[in-house]
């Protein structure tokens, strides 16, 4: 029996060994995207690729953890002060390595995939996100919560969300529906369709986008089309950096016709709410409920 419990201590040492190299304790999970990526429990050293993995990141309280972010992840405040590892189309390998990080998360859509692959050639676990609508949104949150150790706090932020997604559509749904369009190209003025989270969150806040059953993606749209659709708001994004919006706006003002240029509802709006799919989100659905029914509260009672 001594004999016995000798060799057996003997084998599970050796297997212990064997099976701490191939990263046993590291949780296996599946990305977005297919992989089979091993992440070590409760990463304490995380690089964002994405300025929404940054901002998910902080809303799930990782603020000590995140020790690299990508250009313009410039909400909440303190993420402005975290090392920039590049642009998300552009990453500094060399930056990146030299944080040491144990958890790198990236988007499918933005970050290039060989930038991913030479990440993993170097051994860094790459965890990739790919959210196109809001309930994806959700399922990433709980992703990032899950793979992060902080399932309850994605559970909680979760549930916070979808109430307020609820509230929003509860206020509006027995409401008047006025037609919308969405610019997020000056020029040419280029819109959004049905396939587009702009368009859900159109949707969900009590407005038809009068754009919203076109084939393309992102249309072009011409003055005179519009005029003809006949837009009672008009909501101008602000992705362009550095544009002159009150000269977009004044430049709308010509076409008196339009009804929304008529009752002065052309609004120009912060498209970090709509384009980074990101639990910011909520508040871009919010803000577009506002704007397309002014006087209505959306607050969570």
């Amino acid at each position: 029996m001594m004999l016995f419990s000798k060799y057996g201590i003997k084998f599970f040492l050796i297997m212990l060994v064997i099976l701490s190299s191939q990263g046993v304790y590291a949780g296996s999970y599946i990305d977005e995207t297919g992989r089979k990526v091993n992440i070590p429990p409760s990463p304490k050293r995380i690089v964002s690729l994405a300025p929404s993995v940054t901002e998910t990141l902080f809303a799930l309280g990782l603020d000590e953890e995140i020790v690299g972010v990508t250009t313009f992840s410039d909400y909440p405040e303190a993420a402005r002060s975290k090392s920039c590892v590049g642009s998300y189309v552009s990453i500094s390998l060399e930056k990146v390595v030299s944080l040491s990080p144990d958890l790198i998360i990236g988007t499918a859509d933005g970050n290039k995939i060989e930038t991913v692959e030479q990440l993993e050639r170097v051994g860094f676990p790459v965890y990739m996100i790919n959210p196109s609508n809001l309930d994806e949104i959700f399922k990433m949150v709980l992703d990032i919560g899950r793979v992060t150790g902080k399932e309850n706090e994605a559970k909680k932020l979760v549930c916070n969300l979808r109430e307020r997604v609820r509230i929003v559509v509860s206020q509006t749904a027995g409401l008047k529906k006025p037609k919308v369009f969405f610019q997020i190209g000056i020029d040419p003025i280029v819109t959004v369709s049905s396939n587009t989270l702009h368009n859900e969150l159109i949707t969900l806040a009590g407005g038809i986008n009068i754009s919203g059953n076109e084939a393309t993606k992102y249309p072009r749209y011409s003055i005179e089309e519009i005029i003809v659709r006949k837009p009672e708001i008009i909501i101008v994004s602000s992705m362009k950096r550095g544009e002159d919006f009150d000269r977009i706006r004044d430049k709308w003002k010509r076409w008196k016709n339009i009804p929304a240029v008529k009752n002065n509802r052309i609004h120009i709006f912060n498209s970090d709410l709509t384009d980074h799919p990101s639990p910011r989100i909520v508040d871009g659905l919010e803000e577009l409920a506002k704007i397309i029914h002014p006087g209505v509260s959306f607050k969570n009672n």
